[in-house]
């Protein structure tokens, strides 16, 4: 695959990324499986894993400032 930015040759890892869900909270997802840019580290995220993203944001307290969570497939 290659980057939709700059076209580079994208690999497939494991990363940790933080998400904004509120004005005052930020969860931080580890070990979150993306393609990311070898050139540009501009990063994809699957729609699969994206959806599984979507149901872990999901259930966050809104009012927590700050959560870290891990991704199982």
């Amino acid at each position: 695959m290659n980057c939709y930015k700059c076209g580079t040759k994208m690999e497939y890892i494991n990363t940790d990324l933080p998400f904004k869900i509120q004005t005052n909270s930020i969860v931080i997802i580890k070990k979150l499986p993306v393609w990311q840019c070898v050139n540009c580290n501009e990063y994809l995220i699957e729609d699969g894993v994206m959806k599984k993203v979507d149901d872990l944001l999901a259930n966050i307290d809104s009012k927590v400032e700050v959560e870290i969570l891990s991704y199982a497939a």
